[in-house]
């Protein structure tokens, strides 16, 4: 093996709960998002991928450096260290929104699958995705399920490539990627609503804090600078793998989907169905395969963050490292979580109204919680000598304003 990679397979070994919740960001309800914006504006919006960045990724290291300075998840350290009410408060608002997201990402998933394969119906996609997700879930252990959506992660390169396949005017894109085009239009702030609360999403929060707990446990970790310092790595390239391709989502969309006229796209299939006549079969594969990808990539995230919130608020067993007859609670959570989410789609609650009741909740949640994380990354007695930076609390700060505004503007523009 020579230096290259060797150097690669280091790197590779070092990405772990970072690159996981960076790629289950963009899952299907996100890409609705990204293509509804692309569709919509153009290339307008590319600048929101840089802009974006140092928000998630102060918010994703913070919450990942509490659970390695802690030994708990962000909500068993919410429990310890603030009041029940606004523990119950938390989780009163994220099950809603959490379980709406799994419906809307379990909706898409089954009508791209029925895109590729028409003569199976969209309703029996859904259930052969939640039935395969949740036998994966229970039955494998926590090292295979990590490896495992680590290497789905590879699905999302898929989106890069699309552009690619198609004719794009590189210098417009390059401005537009560094010079925001503000449309003062209450469609367009919406957009912009959308992708911030789409990005920046309360559940991984939760997912990411966890995630940390559980790699301690599992390689028996001291947590010293040299942990912190390959955290932060990790999470730096987990963040940068999502907006790279949320940025490319918006590029395709932007370009093949804006200039044939195809200004609204409400679902994902509405994207890879519009995409097919105008860039050809390859294009429509990739980015319904990449749908289907980070569907099975998001929804265990999901899940799994409603379970680790839940057991950490009643003292459950909790841990995917954990068998199911060890940690009832936790599984029979998860379990319950992807067949409601399933249900949502038989209820009659449609995937963009699931999209727009998740997006006012995650609007609702995302400041308040930011502001407790904050509080607690610089709380010496909680997180010792891994209290925040300046640079921490500049990023932190501006990501709470940020959510604060867009969770008024889209509460505003959505009643």
């Amino acid at each position: 093996m020579n230096k290259i990679s060797k150097k690669l397979l280091k790197f590779w070994q070092v990405l772990g709960p970072g690159l996981i919740t960076g790629a289950s960001d963009d899952d299907p309800s996100g890409i609705a998002t990204y293509s509804q914006a692309g569709a919509q504006f153009g290339s307008k919006l590319l600048w929101t991928a840089i802009f974006t960045y140092p928000l998630m990724v102060s918010i994703q290291e913070m919450c990942a450096r509490i659970g390695l300075a802690t030994g708990y998840g962000l909500m068993g350290t919410i429990k310890k260290y603030y009041s029940k009410k606004i523990l119950y408060l938390i989780l009163i608002v994220s099950f809603p929104s959490i379980i709406l997201n799994i419906g809307a990402d379990i909706a898409g998933m089954g009508a791209v699958g029925h895109l590729i394969v028409p003569q199976i119906s969209p309703f029996v996609f859904s259930i052969a995705f939640t039935a395969l997700l949740i036998f994966g879930i229970v039955y494998l252990s926590y090292r295979r399920i990590a490896l495992i959506l680590k290497w789905l992660c590879i699905v999302l390169f898929g989106y890069i490539i699309i552009p690619f396949l198609s004719n794009i005017q590189w210098t417009q894109v390059l401005i537009d990627t560094i010079i925001p085009k503000i449309e003062y239009s209450s469609d367009y702030f919406l957009a912009l609503v959308g992708i911030l609360g789409t990005t920046i999403s309360p559940y991984l929060f939760f997912w990411q804090a966890s995630m940390e707990v559980e790699e301690v446990n599992q390689k028996h970790l001291i947590v010293d600078k040299r942990v912190i310092h390959s955290m932060q790595s990790d999470v730096k390239w987990g963040m940068l793998l999502t907006n790279v391709v949320f940025y490319f989502i918006i590029l395709t969309t932007g370009t093949v989907l804006y200039h044939a006229g195809i200004f609204q796209v409400q679902t994902v299939e509405e994207a890879a169905r519009a995409l097919q006549p105008l860039a050809g079969d390859m294009a429509y594969l990739l980015f319904a395969i990449g749908v289907i990808g980070t569907g099975l990539l998001a929804v265990p995230v999901l899940a799994g963050s409603l379970s680790y919130m839940m057991a950490e608020t009643f003292g459950w067993e909790e841990g995917l490292d954990k068998k199911f007859h060890e940690a009832r609670g936790f599984y029979i959570t998860l379990i319950v979580s992807l067949l409601v989410g399933l249900l949502v789609h038989f209820m009659g609650i449609s995937p963009i109204k699931a999209l727009i009741y998740t997006a006012v909740l995650y609007g609702v949640t995302a400041p308040v919680l930011i502001a407790i994380i904050i509080h607690i990354s610089n709380n010496k007695l909680i997180m010792g000598r891994f209290v925040n930076t300046f640079w921490s609390n500049f990023f932190g700060v501006i990501t709470f304003l940020v959510m604060a505004f867009s969770a008024v503007a889209l509460i505003y523009w959505s009643f």
